[in-house]
């Protein structure tokens, strides 16, 4: 399987304080590989170094094949920040067709994937009000149309179900796999145990460590337990 993503000796700060500390990953083609850790674990200045939005402050990060940070790769990776990146006064169907422009789509390529994006996010009968009047879980669901919009070979998301409801987080795996499926590759942070039983692998971090790493299953039946939750607070107790 070929690496698409990989990280050598991550480290970074801010000022005087270390976020994120000696981090080594390689996340796969066609994965689905989960960061899954607390509030304040590294998660989100991981993913931001990811997708080059920061560069690290010890280390490297290399995306298909080129070191980050590089504009010619970010054209190839969706993102969808913790923080919704929308434009309020304009609807939803504007911000798509925005953030579609820069992407590059042709009018009919723009038509065509709005249409299919919103169906995936269930927002299809709400799309033409302005997005001050979004609810805050539309407001996610819209961020999540956008990240998929130019059919990303690398698609990574902070987050991404916060504030959804069950029924429509089903629906957003579903996706999730279909774009696996097709070969895109995934990375996604999360806090919420039941989602990274579906990933494919995880990285446990806390403290800005990655304390343990593996499929969901290997992780587990390393130290004999039967939940996610129970595997992490096992690892995180080895950490002092």
């Amino acid at each position: 399987m070929a690496t698409v993503i990989e990280l050598d000796h991550i480290a970074h700060s801010f000022g005087s304080e270390s976020v994120i500390k000696g981090i080594n990953m390689t996340v796969d083609k066609g994965e689905i590989f989960g960061l899954l850790g607390p509030s304040g674990a590294g998660k989100t200045t991981l993913v931001k170094i990811i997708v080059g939005i920061l560069k690290p402050s010890e280390g490297s990060a290399i995306v298909l094949g080129t070191p980050m940070p590089s504009l010619e790769q970010m054209k190839k990776i969706g993102f969808m920040a913790q923080s919704d990146a929308l434009y309020s006064e304009l609807s939803g169907r504007e911000n798509l067709d925005f953030f579609a422009t820069i992407y590059g789509l042709s009018k009919l390529q723009r038509k065509q994937r709005i249409q299919e994006v919103l169906q995936v996010v269930d927002l299809t009968s709400e799309i033409d009000k302005p997005v001050e009047k979004f609810s805050g879980g539309m407001k996610r669901r819209l961020s999540l149309a956008a990240s998929i919009l130019h059919q990303p070979e690398v698609l990574i998301l902070d987050e991404p179900t916060v504030g959804i409801d069950p029924v429509l987080r089903q629906s957003i795996w579903e996706e999730l796999n279909v774009l696996k499926e097709k070969g895109a590759t995934i990375i996604l942070t999360t806090h919420v145990m039941d989602e990274a039983e579906k990933c494919d692998r995880l990285a446990l971090l806390r403290d800005g460590y990655v304390i343990a790493q593996g499929t969901p299953k290997s992780l587990k039946q390393g130290i004999g337990v039967t939940t996610i939750e129970e595997a992490f607070l096992h690892y995180g107790g080895a950490v002092q």
